[in-house]
């Protein structure tokens, strides 16, 4: 392809230069835009059932957490959350850096981001096996809604991580259309991810608020 200009469909943008024309040209969301925003909107569904079913069995018990059962600490969550928080940072300027067809600076946003991101579930990993070591899932229902809780958003946290590693590889062959919208989806899954570990965060400490 010997210009940017030639580029009539999104499909035919193989490189940076085409991608980011086509990107810039573009006046609808694409599909896959709207795909992960329907599938977000399921998630959401799923975590506020979760956040419901969470207060509702608290409020079935006179004590909540039950007798026996410690009360979660606070301040590792918060702070592991702030971190996650952060990378949404990175990801934004990787779209952005996408969308101008600048690859190696969406290819290096990526990774800080991934990088960011491990720290954080190998800390929350440790949270996870210390809470276990306490107290176990099947043991009544706080600490089954507990562990179900946490475990499903660090399950969707490893979701979007390793989707931003499969970006990583395929970046490394160029930047195409198709890779920059999965940039762009990637992202805003991710930012739901982010938003909704406030009150996934907020809903497992409140018993020591």
């Amino acid at each position: 392809m010997s210009d940017a200009s030639d580029v009539t469909r999104s499909m035919e943008a193989t490189g940076a230069v085409a991608a980011s024309y086509a990107a810039r040209r573009r006046r609808a969301r694409p599909s896959g835009w709207w795909g992960v925003s329907l599938l977000i909107c399921t998630e959401a569904a799923l975590f506020g059932t979760m956040i419901a079913s969470y207060f509702y069995l608290q409020a079935q018990v006179p004590e909540w957490p039950p007798p026996g059962v410690d009360k979660p600490i606070v301040t590792w969550p918060l702070v592991l959350t702030g971190v996650l928080l952060a990378t949404s940072v990175p990801l934004f300027l990787a779209a952005r850096a996408a969308k101008r067809g600048r690859t190696r600076a969406t290819w290096l946003m990526l990774a800080l981001a991934l990088l960011v991101q491990c720290a954080y579930i190998g800390g929350q990993a440790l949270l996870f096996v210390d809470d276990y070591n306490k107290s176990h899932p099947t043991e009544n229902a706080y600490t089954s809604i507990y562990f179900t809780l946490v475990g499903l958003h660090a399950a969707h946290v490893i979701v979007g991580m390793a989707l931003i590693a499969f970006l990583l590889v395929r970046l490394l062959s160029g930047l195409t259309n198709y890779r920059l919208v999965g940039v762009r989806v990637v992202a805003l899954y991710w930012y739901f991810v982010n938003l909704i570990a406030v009150p996934v965060v907020l809903t497992q400490v409140s018993p020591s608020l």
